[in-house]
């Protein structure tokens, strides 16, 4: 059985890249995940307990990371998760990893820009049987769906997007109703 997870945290090592040899791209970076909690009597907000998480990103998932994701910024992540028990002399412990099958930038704490990205790939041998080269752009169109109304126009293939992260530093964001920039406390 596999467990789907959804973590929200902040990236606490560059994704460092490593290569199969196959030659497929893997990235792996540690991803901390903390829970907070509004104390009435300081009026503030104070840091209960922090997950940690190793996260995993392989092939195109994991170019588009290495080219958008940085330590301290913000992200979902969204995986298999896996949990790893490990003995080292009279230590013992557990390991949590995500292998992520997607990674996003959290809006709540910054902005960013998607850039769709063009990728070859192998089409079906034709007449002369010499397979030719192509982009995803060349692939026939799905059949139509039904219009959604004032839907807004999506991009054919969610997974060939890269993503291009803008950084809000926290002295930049103010909690909504604070009117305190920042505070670095939680802004809901």
């Amino acid at each position: 059985m596999t467990e789907q997870i959804t973590v929200v945290g902040n990236i606490a090592s560059n994704p460092q890249r490593r290569q199969t040899g196959s030659g497929d791209t893997i990235i792996n970076f540690r991803l901390a995940s903390t829970k907070r909690r509004f104390v009435d009597a300081s009026n503030s907000w104070e840091d209960v307990h922090t997950n940690w998480y190793d996260v995993s990103a392989y092939r195109r998932l994991a170019e588009h990371a290495l080219a958008s994701l940085q330590q301290g910024q913000r992200v979902i992540v969204t995986g298999t998760l896996k949990v790893n028990q490990w003995e080292s002399g009279e230590k013992r412990g557990r390991s949590i990893e995500i292998d992520a099958s997607a990674i996003g930038p959290d809006l709540l704490w910054g902005t960013t820009t998607f850039t769709k990205t063009r990728h070859e790939v192998q089409t079906p041998t034709g007449v002369d049987d010499e397979p030719r080269d192509a982009t995803l752009d060349d692939a026939p169109d799905a059949p139509d769906a039904p219009d959604a109304p004032d839907a807004p126009d999506a991009p054919a293939d969610a997974r060939d997007l890269e993503l291009v992260g803008v950084s809000v530093g926290a002295d930049e964001w103010a909690a909504p109703g604070s009117g305190a920039a920042g505070d670095g406390g939680t802004p809901f």
